[in-house]
């Protein structure tokens, strides 16, 4: 019975940290139910999208003020979005149309609504409040240059495949390649756990899928294929989230994190990094 209630606390600690980390999402998605109503019609002169710009900042400014959230954390959000902004507004452009927001909006820069740079933000937001709740360390983590080096190459990737091969199953391979031995510890309860870094990588792009599916259900965005019936996201698109995760790690690590050589293996021949929080 004591190992059923000790258990049943672990799993209550997870999901609750869990939730606690993917605030700014959660919050979002709530965000995008309770104003589906508004539709294209303006409201006191702005659009939903213009309100879900105005609700995405006061959350931001809440979390901020009340120390729910450190500026490094904030440091991570903003740098999300502009990266975001960039590729939506290439990805958006009518002689590509990967997806079209399908409503009006006063805050909007050519075909992207400024408040869509907040919908990775919360991805980095997710990451950066993960490390700190669960108290992560990241064993036998890949050198930052090779890590920044298939970021850039997979963010490139979602631009460049409409004018030449998408590289996309090559990126795959190299990134399990080079976390293959990649292993996350985490606190529960005063005990530590260990996950491989690909599957939580895996895990995690498949929640994102369930967000995307919600977003556009709730025509946040819609794909070609959805503006006459919408229909499930497609599962390809568990690889797009897959490879920008790889990305959003790379730039929260960068920001958050310290590479420090581990003691216990300085007496080794082979000498081990890893990854804590500064």
């Amino acid at each position: 019975m004591e190992i059923i209630v000790n258990g049943a606390k672990l799993v209550a600690e997870f999901v609750a940290k869990a939730v606690w980390a993917a605030l700014f999402g959660i919050l979002l998605l709530l965000a995008f139910v309770i104003t589906a109503p508004m539709g294209h019609e303006p409201f006191y002169g702005l659009y939903r999208y213009d309100y879900l710009l105005i609700f995405a900042v006061l959350v931001q400014i809440f979390l901020l003020y009340f120390k729910l959230e450190s500026c490094s954390e904030a440091k991570v959000i903003a740098l999300f979005h502009v990266m975001a902004m960039g590729m939506e507004l290439f990805l958006t452009h009518p002689a590509i149309a990967s997806w079209q927001y399908p409503q009006p909006a006063v805050f909007q820069l050519y075909t992207v609504p400024l408040f869509a740079g907040f919908m990775y933000s919360a991805v980095g937001s997710f990451f950066a409040r993960s490390l700190r709740l669960y108290q992560v360390r990241i064993d036998h983590l890949p050198s930052f240059a090779v890590m920044l080096a298939l970021a850039v190459v997979s963010y490139i990737n979602f631009m460049s495949k409409f004018f030449i091969a998408d590289i996309r199953l090559i990126l795959f391979a190299i990134s399990v390649f080079i976390f293959w031995k990649t292993k996350v510890y985490f606190q529960l309860q005063q005990h530590t756990f260990k996950l491989p870094m690909l599957l939580i990588l895996l895990c995690l792009a498949f929640v994102i899928w369930i967000a995307e599916n919600i977003s556009t259900f709730y025509q946040i965005w819609l794909y070609p294929s959805q503006v006459d019936a919408l229909h499930m996201v497609g599962w390809g698109k568990l690889g797009s989230w897959y490879l920008l995760l790889l990305l959003s790690l790379v730039l929260v690590l960068k920001i958050l994190g310290d590479r420090k050589l581990d003691q216990h293996q300085q007496l080794n021949q082979k000498q081990k990094w890893i990854w804590q929080l500064k």
